[in-house]
């Protein structure tokens, strides 16, 4: 998110659009289920990690932790007409293919200066059945660079909505767990934020666990 996007308006319109599409839909047609949000700070810095294995993720993540996540995606999704304004509209920063790494947490630093938490998939890509096995740091370094606490959510059932060869969302039950806050790295020692990585993803699959 640049400098130039003014925040009052952007939450404005992020209210708006999740009000108005991604809660309803969320509700009446995916029956979601949301255990924990009484963890949720409503307040100050924050880094949201969870398990990915959804297009639908950054959305459903973001409606069931009540406040506002920005999730960095592609650059060129941003020159998709439609889904370029949709995930304007819903907080996503681009990052460019190959970029160095600071990029992406410089941008992300620069949403949280402005009121939003940020979210980020701990293994980075989606996988198969929603779960984690090979988690990164990367989650645990903009923890430490943002001095933000870590909020654990896990998704369950998202794997489900497409199916290979479709585009149209099955109507599948998701249940969503929010579990306690993780203390803020005290710094960027590697061995640490390993140790806080684990952690997170140890968490987030034992909420898998759980199921529906």
């Amino acid at each position: 998110m640049s400098k130039s996007r003014e925040p009052l308006v952007s939450l404005a319109l992020y209210h708006a659009f999740k009000w108005s599409i991604v809660s309803p839909m969320l509700h009446a047609y995916f029956r979601v289920k949301i255990h924990g949000a009484e963890n949720v700070p409503q307040s100050g810095p924050l880094l949201v990690v969870s398990n990915h294995a959804s297009y639908f993720d950054p959305p459903i993540v973001s409606n069931c932790v009540l406040r506002p996540v920005a999730y960095m995606a592609k650059e060129e999704l941003f020159k998709v007409p439609v889904l370029a304004q949709a995930i304007k509209l819903y907080g996503a920063y681009p990052v460019s293919r190959g970029a160095a790494d600071r990029t992406a947490i410089r941008s992300a630093l620069e949403c949280i200066d402005n009121g939003w938490a940020v979210g980020v998939f701990l293994q980075g890509t989606r996988t198969n059945d929603g779960r984690i096995t090979d988690p990164k740091r990367g989650a645990a370094l903009l923890a430490a660079k943002a001095k933000a606490p870590i909020l654990p959510v896990s998704l369950w059932g998202t794997e489900q909505i497409l199916q290979k060869g479709s585009s149209i969302p099955r109507n599948v039950p998701i249940t969503v767990r929010i579990g306690q806050v993780i203390d803020t790295p005290s710094s960027s020692n590697k061995e640490e934020l390993q140790a806080l990585t684990q952690k997170c993803a140890d968490v987030i699959n034992q909420m898998h666990d759980l199921g529906r």
